[in-house]
């Protein structure tokens, strides 16, 4: 039987192995940064085009490198950072592996310029896949300018995997926050197809934060410090009212190095318990400095996840630091014990003291057909620029479906609503509990849906709805312009600002901020064809009925019916349970 195990050839083995390092261009961007930094430069450009898939460029003006270092640069392994293992417990640099450059000069197509100050004339090397393709002298300043072009050109397959452009460049927009804000005395900018998208000069670390996520945290920052032998912690995190459903405003930085750790992230977790809704999460800028020698960075390509030595330690420092700024600057409910003038009630003694009383109707049936006292709520008038009551139900005009069309059974006209949420009926001797704003949802969802193919009707609104957006959250609005406007909206977005002028005729002026906020905090990487789908599920949440609104009677009628009627009525939009039905089997088990 003939051998069957041979060796990979290089260029093979380099495409393989770069698999690791370069996902995307978002991790070409995140090496090319950190290698510019550690040259200590003190003011990097990153150009892109393409959303880094026609070129992704970094300039700095750090210390450059000499002909013999730039071309070692490329070599697998070939690192300036570490000699034995025990260096890498050591370690105070960005990258150590060298492999990252090899890794890309091994997918695309790489020209490096570069000089030492003390040398005449830099050096220029061009790598085509992994091969030198030239090696010469040039005319450059001091520093290192790379740019790395078409990226996967000779690995197609991977970048068929690639995202959206604007999927894309949010990624490196990420990667872009991190690097900035864990070293804010760097000068950076970014270009992306010619336009300047930041502007950033050195400065401290407050304003760093407000120059790269915008006003709207102007004013919503604390302040983070403690200090022990195990840990040193400073740095920001944002009051409650910050706080989103979806994480994207949180950083942990160790050693001024961006890492993720869920655990840690419990640890603010837990020390905002209380001051903030269940799922949401607050925003903080937390820096750590821990002894090299106490962590372990060396466990994945990307570098984001550490070991601690002493992980409970600094999960209970980082706990207590938290709780003490949120009380420190008076976030915590507190009580003044020293307020001499409490409102107490006053007794008046010569008054008699009865236990209160309750009456109760005990012929009310909340199943009669006229129910003694039905809640209606009243309609309000239309607000300037035109409103409507925000639990309106619309009419479908043919019903696509039956509800269970296989039985002959139908919806009982016996309903009741139930804590103001939960609508109760009876179908097929079957108890059915249905969750009235997960209904609303549905039909809502369906009906804009439809809408969007057609012409949806707006109502410009006298007063426009202003926000305060990150250039992050500005891009993405933008990323969706269009989507917005099928739907009826009339935006006008600014770097850093959102104006809403118009409005769809289905919601209300009231809804606009939490339907937007929820889109900001989503994490949307999907692609443009989705946005449709997406917004629409954001517009049904934000216009549903909410659980402890009361309803009519008829309304529920009609809410019900709307909902078995659509196509899909057993779950919400968002893949939530709609309804839940009980035998009668069911209930006598629980009474057992």
């Amino acid at each position: 039987m003939s051998d069957v195990i041979r060796l990979l050839p290089d260029h093979v083995a380099n495409q393989i192995a770069a698999g690791e390092v370069v996902q995307r261009p978002a991790s070409v961007v995140k090496e090319l940064l950190e290698n510019a930094i550690d040259s200590k430069a003190t003011s990097i450009q990153l150009i892109i085009k393409e959303a880094g898939r026609q070129s992704i460029q970094v300039i700095d003006n750090g210390s450059g490198m000499s002909v013999t270092d730039a071309r070692m640069a490329f070599e697998r392994h070939a690192t300036s950072k570490i000699s034995t293992t025990d260096d890498i417990f050591h370690i105070q640099t960005k990258g150590f592996r060298g492999e990252a450059l090899a890794s890309i000069a091994a997918v695309a197509q790489v020209e490096l310029k570069t000089k030492q100050e003390d040398e005449e004339v830099g050096h220029l090397l061009r790598i085509h896949g992994g091969e030198v393709k030239a090696q010469e002298a040039t005319v450059t300043p001091t520093g290192t300018m790379i740019s790395v072009n078409n990226l996967f050109f000779n690995v197609p397959a991977r970048r068929n995997f690639l995202k959206s452009n604007q999927v894309e460049f949010r990624h490196i927009m990420d990667e872009f926050h991190r690097v900035a804000l864990s070293h804010e005395n760097i000068d950076f900018s970014l270009i992306h197809n010619d336009n300047e998208v930041f502007r950033l000069n050195g400065t401290h670390l407050a304003q760093r934060i407000l120059h790269v996520f915008g006003k709207k945290l102007e004013g919503q920052l604390i302040p983070i410090s403690e200090a022990t032998d195990i840990v040193k912690i400073s740095g920001f995190i944002g009051k409650p009212t910050t706080a989103k459903k979806s994480r994207g405003e949180q950083f942990f930085f160790v050693n001024h190095r961006f890492i993720r750790s869920g655990y840690m992230h419990k640890a603010i977790q837990n020390a905002f318990e209380n001051l903030i809704a269940p799922g949401e999460h607050p925003t903080y800028f937390i820096f750590m400095e821990i002894d090299p020698e106490n962590i372990d960075i060396n466990i994945h390509p990307s570098k984001t996840e550490i070991k601690f030595v002493e992980e409970a330690a600094i999960y209970a420092q980082l706990r207590a630091a938290t709780k003490h700024a949120l009380g420190q600057f008076q976030v915590t409910p507190t009580i003044n014990f020293d307020q001499p003038d409490w409102d107490l009630p006053v007794v008046n003694k010569q008054k008699e003291i009865k236990a209160p009383q309750i009456s109760v109707d005990r012929n009310y049936n909340p199943f009669q057909t006229q129910p003694k006292t039905t809640y209606i709520p009243s309609t309000p008038s239309p607000k300037p620029g035109g409103s409507y009551n925000y639990y309106e139900l619309e009419k479908e005009p043919e019903p696509t479906q039956a509800f269970f069309p296989e039985k002959e059974e139908t919806i009982s006209n016996q309903l009741m609503q139930w804590q103001n949420a939960y609508i109760i009926t009876e179908y097929a001797g079957e108890l059915i509990i249905i969750d009235q704003h997960r209904a609303h949802q549905s039909i809502l969802y369906q009906s804009f849906i439809k809408k969007s193919k057609g012409n949806i009707l707006s109502q410009q609104l006298l007063f426009p709805i202003e926000m305060d957006l990150s250039k992050n959250e500005s891009l993405k609005v933008k990323d969706a312009e269009q989507y917005w406007i099928s739907f009826g909206f009339d935006l006008e977005i600014e770097e850093e600002y959102l104006r809403i002028k118009a409005i769809p005729g289905d919601l209300q002026s009231e809804m606009i901020t939490p339907l937007f906020t929820d889109f900001l905090s989503a994490d949307l990487d999907i692609e443009e064809v989705e946005y449709s789908s997406i917004l629409a599920k954001f517009m049904a949440k934000a216009a549903a009925i909410r659980k402890g609104t009361p309803i009519s009677r008829e309304k529920q009628q009609d809410l019900v019916q709307q909902l078995f009627a659509l196509e899909q009525f057993n779950y919400s939009p968002f893949g939530k349970v709609i309804y839940k039905s009980f035998t009668l089997q069911d209930i006598k088990k629980q009474l057992d």
